[in-house]
């Protein structure tokens, strides 16, 4: 059973925890300054989850109209994909899913990572050349362990 964990945005990153022990994790799928529908929809397609949770998102205080906005488009575009394919998903607050999978950490970026090294080591958190952890990547593998725990699959 795929379980797949999706944190939105453009610094947000997508994750698969599979029934046979293969992790797979990417960037979120950037074209120009937009998230790559195309690109989402055929990870999701490779994929083939069972299950994907979402990281269930509001607009933030002090933050601007326009990125708002943009967020809010990608973050649409995400849930719109997931319903035209037919995938079962949940939408979990951030702090519900740091509750269950950071608990007894101070449930920060650093605290993800570190359960990511932890939990999954395979998982690759410096795609490409980056040199610091990819939180959005952490995240995401975050989510999907977040429905592993606490969802049985459609």
């Amino acid at each position: 059973m795929n379980i797949a964990g999706i944190d939105p945005g453009k610094s947000g990153g997508l994750a698969v925890l599979t029934s046979n022990g293969i992790h797979q994790s990417l960037p979120m799928p950037i074209i120009g300054n937009d998230l790559d529908g195309r690109a989402i929809m055929a990870w999701l397609d490779d994929m083939a989850p069972a299950l994907v949770i979402v990281e269930q998102v509001a607009a933030m205080p002090k933050q601007g109209v326009t990125s708002t906005f943009t967020f809010g488009k990608g973050y649409g575009m995400i849930l719109g994909i997931l319903e035209a394919k037919g995938y079962a998903y949940r939408l979990v607050t951030p702090q519900a899913w740091k509750k269950s999978v950071l608990a007894g950490t101070k449930k920060d970026k650093a605290a993800a990572i570190a359960f990511v090294h932890r939990a999954y080591p395979e998982i690759d958190l410096t795609p490409g050349k980056k040199r610091m952890p990819h939180d959005g990547i952490a995240d995401a593998v975050c989510l999907a362990e977040y429905g592993r725990q606490n969802y049985s699959c459609p």
